[in-house]
């Protein structure tokens, strides 16, 4: 039997040699911004960073601008980088080298939540990419149809009265039924039971990511298989998904190439691949419910953070209703429409800046070790990332960056040469939201869309005011802000306006 003596040698032995690899490792080389890099000190840390992660990342920004240094999260240290030079060398590494989608395979297990055809097979990415993006002119006029129909169904209001809404949670409903007019066509899109699961899916996943983020790495598989309710979530949803999907490949089997009426929503696209790779039901799910994820998750917070902005400065709403009363009375509800709305467009790129939905963009996963220009050594399976939000707060980089001026961009774009550079889809070192290069947000000229059509029709048809919750204060979690969570007060315009298909 060890004595005490022994059992003391021994701890004292692996501490040395923990204390050891740590100094022979590359992370010693690297800056440490609110905390020791010391081991078992950082876990602490990271449970400190849940809580102060915008401030240390500003922190970090400010001491060591242009170069690279590290924060410790619970469960992994992240490199984070600023400056043009650096975003640029990080955005250009090809993906067997520093991957994105291996960000989100292993933070959110995405391998064991949504199987391995759609984690490793992304092609439902490409399908955004191109054929959603390439479509959005024709696909606009429904998704307006659906915003007319949902938006009076969630906020009923009553005459000339005030009707108290909670924010989010409506808009996540009117944006998952907006989004599905595209994604799976009527008469599926007004399904509650499906809607239901698409919002649930959102939800569950961002929360699932948090609970993984308390368990190191070796634990995070057995915790998804055991705890994820994004998982139980998308299985749930294949049998309501399944008749739809029964009903397409028929369809399919039957008239071949020859489908006279073949729809073309997002989920025949990816039928139209799935059915000859022979992938099931719930492969087929999978790739659905991923982007519902994407679209409800931003649109409806950054619409509920417009909304929860104009309640709180209301000076702001009449010069955007006047501008998207305006252009629609001469190009009516069109794509056309809503890129003529630039001070739409700049309010809605100020708050992206002014408040990133995420502190950070450009997450990559390094897959062996990588050595950057300036002699840094990103070991294999960190993540790295980019400074976003204190880059878009930095002084340096846009004047009054500290105020949120929500007709800057609007401004900037009256220069010669510079109508284009600063809408909101555009990305750049500068202003990265969406990401910046290849692997920007697929979705974001959809998005944009989307949330412009929303925003329009909300500012036309309602006046909308502070509830008794009273206003917004932004707050962090980690890397991620905290949307609003209250209600606002909604009344019904007696001007409103209809939508009119063009």
């Amino acid at each position: 039997m060890l004595d005490t003596a022994s059992v003391l040698w021994a701890l004292a032995a692996l501490l040395l040699a923990s204390i050891v690899k740590w100094r022979m490792s590359p992370l010693h080389a690297v800056p440490t911004v609110g905390s020791s890099s010391l081991p078992i000190l950082s876990y602490f840390a990271g449970r400190k960073f849940m809580q102060n992660g915008r401030r240390l990342l500003q922190e970090g920004y400010k001491k060591y601008y242009g170069s690279v240094f590290k924060v410790a999260m619970s469960d992994q240290w992240i490199y984070v980088v600023s400056g043009p030079s650096l975003v640029e060398e990080i955005r250009s590494w090809r993906d067997d080298e520093l991957s994105l989608a291996e960000v989100f395979s292993q933070t959110l297990q995405l391998e064991l939540v949504m199987g391995t055809k759609a984690t490793k097979h992304q092609y439902h990415v490409d399908l955004v990419k191109n054929e959603l993006t390439h479509n959005i002119r024709v696909i606009l006029p429904d998704v307006i149809d659906e915003l007319s129909l949902a938006v009076p169904e969630h906020i009923p209001t009553k005459g000339s009265e005030w009707t108290k809404v909670h924010v989010l949670t409506t808009m996540q409903k009117v944006v998952a039924r907006a989004s599905s007019r595209v994604f799976v066509g009527l008469p599926a899109c007004r399904n509650q039971e499906y809607l239901d699961y698409a919002i649930s899916y959102t939800i569950d996943l961002m929360n699932d990511g948090k609970v993984f983020q308390k368990f190191p790495w070796i634990f995070k598989p057995v915790v998804a298989l055991l705890f994820s309710n994004a998982r139980k979530t998308l299985r749930k949803s294949v049998p309501i998904l399944k008749p739809m999907i029964d009903e397409r490949k028929a369809m399919m089997a039957k008239w071949g190439d020859d489908w006279q009426d073949k729809p073309s929503d997002l989920l025949q696209w990816i039928l139209d691949i799935a059915v000859p790779e022979k992938e099931t039901d719930f492969d087929i799910a999978a790739r659905l419910m991923s982007i519902n994820l994407a679209s409800i998750h931003t649109t409806s917070m950054s619409v509920t953070i417009a909304l929860f902005l104009l309640a709180q400065n209301p000076e702001y709403i009449e010069p955007l209703r006047a501008e998207i009363r305006s252009v629609i009375e001469e190009e009516g509800w069109t794509k056309a429409a809503f890129g003529r709305m630039w001070k739409v467009d700049s309010f809605l790129k100020e708050i992206l800046r002014h408040w990133n939905l995420g502190t950070v963009t450009l997450l990559r996963r390094a897959l062996k070790d990588i050595k950057l220009r300036d002699g840094t050594v990103i070991p294999r399976d960190t993540m790295i990332v980019a400074a976003t939000d204190a880059t878009h707060n930095d002084g340096a980089v846009y004047d009054g960056a500290d105020h949120f001026d929500p007709f800057r961009f609007a401004r900037m774009r009256e220069a010669e040469g510079e109508a284009t550079k600063h809408q909101l889809v555009h990305t750049s070192v500068k202003y990265m939201p969406f990401g910046h290069g290849r692997h920007a947000c697929p979705g974001r000229f959809f998005v944009a869309n989307e949330i412009k059509s929303l925003l329009s029709y909300l500012l036309l048809n309602y006046d909308i005011k502070l509830s008794d919750d009273g206003p917004w204060t932004p707050s962090y979690y980690g890397l991620d802000i905290i949307p609003p969570l209250g209600s606002l007060l909604f009344k019904k315009r007696e001007n409103s306006v209809h939508y009119e298909a063009a």
